[in-house]
């Protein structure tokens, strides 16, 4: 992949609300040279994170139980809805991107946390059957492939950022995800497992690069570089300095951070300046040089913002713009 240029500030995905071209135009509007197609989880099961790549998937079929999504033998109306959703979605980013060139991105669940949560025909998680976690992994690979070249043939100007929400990683790693009981736990899959079936993913979009988003503690920031990564995502008020090292190893390397500084649901905001100065503090500390700060740095939201007002999403979205900018006029 050739070197890409990322923009300094952009959105995790998930936006509150129902309205597909109002969504739009926030995502675009807030960050135009770095859009995001967004995702409206308020609409019901197909429009939230897990429903949407389960409609994305190729030969796979997922419908909702009361349990939550679990995997069929043909396609129901909560996969087309899935699909038309997706649909609609991207109906309305074509619309706000006409003549657009640049960095845009888009969203999927990737293949552990989509393993945590599809259930198989038994109600158990498809996580407790390795074979069940390769034939999704190749699914979603193939339905990821199939999206970004429906994505690139809508906005043709646009260079495409892939990202893939991990928020069940660290728990599939250390054995913490639930059996349907709830009394047990599925065993940890080892993490050269888990390396190489996200490199087998991230290898779907060897045109541009992926970004890893996890919300939760203690991101495995050397796995995912290792898994081909060129950019992780993360909460950055859940760090502390145990992650000193990997990042400063990650960043070196060349990895991109999407630092999430603003909460993802509804507070007062503090000035643009304040909300960046521990990404400041954070390059003091492992010795980088400032100038490195705009070049390593998008600004993000911590996560999604479907749990936020539409007025606080608009509001955290500019805080991000205007953080970006801050922390590129003002890296020390």
């Amino acid at each position: 992949m050739t070197a890409f240029a990322f923009a300094p500030a952009t959105g995790v995905g998930s936006l509150p609300g129902g309205d597909a071209r109002e969504a739009a135009r926030t995502a675009t509007g807030s960050f135009e040279d770095f859009p995001f197609l967004p995702e409206l989880p308020a609409r019901g099961p197909g429009a939230d994170m897990i429903g949407r790549t389960a409609g994305m998937l190729v030969e796979v079929y997922a419908r909702v139980e009361p349990s939550g999504w679990r995997i069929g033998d043909r396609p129901g109306r909560d996969t087309k809805r899935a699909r038309s959703w997706l649909n609609e979605d991207l109906d309305a980013l074509e619309e706000f991107t006409q003549g657009y060139e640049g960095p845009l991105k888009v969203q999927a669940v990737g293949p552990w946390t989509l393993a945590a949560a599809l259930e198989l025909r038994n109600g158990e998680s498809a996580l407790g059957d390795p074979g069940a976690c390769r034939d999704l992994a190749v699914s979603l690979a193939e339905g990821l492939r199939e999206h970004l070249a429906e994505v690139r043939r809508r906005i043709p100007g646009a260079q495409l950022v892939l990202q893939l929400d991990e928020p069940s990683l660290m728990a599939v790693l250390r054995g913490h995800v639930k059996t349907a009981s709830g009394y047990r736990t599925h065993r940890a899959v080892d993490r050269q497992v888990v390396e190489s079936t996200l490199r087998g993913v991230v290898g779907v979009h060897a045109e541009g690069p992926v970004v890893v988003h996890s919300c939760a503690p203690d991101v495995p920031f050397a796995l995912l570089r290792r898994a081909g990564a060129a950019a992780i995502s993360f909460d950055f008020s859940l760090l502390t300095e145990r992650d000193d090292d990997a990042i400063g190893e990650a960043v070196e390397d060349g990895a991109r951070l999407f630092a999430g500084v603003v909460p993802g649901t509804d507070t007062a905001l503090s000035d643009p300046a304040g909300s960046v100065m521990g990404v400041r503090t954070l390059w003091r500390r492992l010795g980088l040089h400032p100038g490195l700060l705009a070049e390593a740095v998008t600004v993000t939201p911590a996560c999604g913002l479907a749990g936020a007002s539409p007025s606080y999403a608009r509001a955290a979205l500019a805080h991000c713009a205007q953080a970006a900018r801050s922390l590129a006029d003002n890296p020390e």
